[in-house]
């Protein structure tokens, strides 16, 4: 078994059986959300900015995948809007993907083809197609696993990412899907617009 940290969110070698990976997933997602439980909140205007982002490697069907299609991070206006969704465009320019677009189920399902070369130039060709028209999500203030703090709720979607902070730089997030026992986490790092 692996023992669960924050660390980069990589594809499972898929050299254990089944079920041996089923029972580290759910002690991976224990062991991290425990360890997020213990971070400080944070508050929704101390997220204004521009944020990059990693996945912390948890046992979800996503570790990998965001990072696979070229996942930048997440942007918050002072307005409490967000960017839910930024993927690198080319190296210098961003582009606000709009969630509404992905269907979440099939995602969830087929996990595993986002995490392959076919997907990513799919996804690269579909960027321009999915891009959003303005923020797509709004920040608040939630209860999630006893402690209030900055929470993103997407306008049309089902999941909510909430928030803890790490230091004065970074946050690490837990995304929920409603109907899913399975939390995707990550970490984001102010990042200075220029």
């Amino acid at each position: 078994m692996r023992n669960c940290q924050w660390r980069d969110a990589t594809p499972d070698p898929g050299g254990e059986p089944k079920s041996a990976r089923t029972h580290c997933s759910v002690r991976e997602q224990q062991t991290t959300l425990e360890a997020f439980r213990s971070l400080a909140p944070v508050e929704p205007r101390d997220l204004v900015g521009l944020w990059k982002g990693r996945g912390i490697a948890a046992g979800h069907p996503f570790d990998g995948v965001l990072e696979n299609l070229g996942w930048f991070g997440k942007r918050f206006t002072p307005d409490m809007r967000a960017d839910a969704l930024l993927f690198r465009a080319s190296e210098r320019r961003v582009v606000a993907v709009d969630p509404k677009w992905i269907p979440l189920s099939l995602a969830l399902r087929f996990h595993t083809l986002g995490r392959t070369h076919a997907a990513r130039n799919l996804f690269c060709y579909l960027q321009r197609r999915l891009q959003a028209r303005g923020p797509v999500a709004s920040l608040k203030t939630m209860i999630f696993v006893g402690v209030e703090s900055a929470a993103m709720v997407y306008d049309h979607q089902p999941i909510v990412d909430h928030f803890r902070r790490i230091d004065e730089h970074r946050v690490t997030g837990a995304m929920t899907v409603a109907g899913d026992e399975r939390v995707y986490f990550f970490e984001l790092e102010r990042v200075n617009e220029s």
